[in-house]
Formats: structure tokens, C-alpha cells, sequence
């Protein structure tokens, strides 16, 4: 029973392309999020927040294997903080303390995008992958030690197909 409902859920999520959203990077220009792509490969999109101790641990242990995954694996990174507009300017400082060098950083205050790619619940680290055409083909909530090891092993599997 388990087995199938994990099955539709994959073959449902396999068949969503990313939402339509306008968000702010945090250097104030506009990017619709349906427009996010990484010239045909994979790419991590992951909800966090400043204040979210399990999001800062995920995006510090992937930062540490950053510059591997990449040129291992050509995949993208897009983190989104979910702060509220009154604590977006806190983002790039946090940012730029954990030197986490991620290709894209976006400000989702309203929950938007989160929302559009089924986080309803609110729970962070929220972590969603695209494969190489734009579909999501993964999708995660919270952060436990290690995680990471799951994520970039989704993204080799994509690459290898």
C-alpha cells in the first residue's frame, strides 16, 4: 500500500513543471520562477530561513561539498528564503557570514513559490529538484545530519539517465 502510494506521488510530481512566481534576488532585481533552469541539467531549489537552525545545517554541509557536486555533476543551486519582508534584510548577511556561494539567492516573504510547489505546511529546510527539462522529480522536507548524501545522490541519478 505504502509502495503505491510512494509510486503516484513520484509520477505525480514527475509531471510538474515549476510554478509561475515574481520574487526579489537579494540584490532587488525581479525573476519569475518559471523561468529558472540550468541549460539542461539539475538543479536543488531549497526554502530556508534565517532563523531556521536545520536549514543553516543543511546549507552548511552542502556548502562544504558545493564546488564537488558541481563540477561532479553540472547541478544548480537556488536557496529561497521564506523570511518575512520585515527580516529579508537579514538574508544576504547570514548569506554572506556562512560564505555559502550558491548560484542564486531569492526572498520568498509571502510563501508564494514555497506554496506553488506543495510546501503547505510551512516545515524548513523544504528541498525540491528539477531535472534537466524543468519538471520537479523530487521533492523534501526537513533536515536531518547527512541528508546531503541523499540529495546529490537524486541528482546523479538524473545525470545518468
Amino acid at each position: 500500500m505504502y509502495l503505491l502510494a510512494a509510486m503516484l506521488c513520484l509520477a505525480f510530481t514527475a509531471s510538474v513543471q515549476l510554478p509561475q512566481t515574481l520574487l526579489k534576488d537579494i540584490s532587488g532585481k525581479t525573476v519569475s520562477t518559471d523561468t529558472l533552469s540550468n541549460n539542461g541539467k539539475p538543479m536543488i531549489i531549497d526554502f530556508f530561513a534565517t532563523w531556521c537552525k536545520p536549514c543553516n545545517r543543511e546549507l552548511d554541509a552542502i556548502a562544504e561539498v558545493w564546488d564537488e557536486w558541481k563540477v561532479e555533476t553540472g547541478v544548480k543551486m537556488v536557496i529561497v528564503s521564506n523570511d518575512q519582508a520585515h527580516n529579508t534584510n537579514k538574508v544576504k548577511p547570514l548569506v554572506d557570514n556562512h560564505g555559502w556561494e550558491f548560484d542564486q539567492v531569492l526572498l520568498d516573504p509571502n510563501y508564494e513559490f514555497s506554496k506553488a510547489l506543495g510546501n503547505n505546511s510551512g516545515v524548513m529546510p523544504f528541498t525540491v529538484i528539477v531535472d534537466g527539462s524543468g519538471k520537479i522529480v523530487y521533492r523534501h522536507q526537513g533536515y536531518t545530519d547527512g541528508a546531503e548524501t541523499e540529495l546529490i545522490e537524486k541528482v546523479r541519478e538524473l545525470i545518468s539517465q
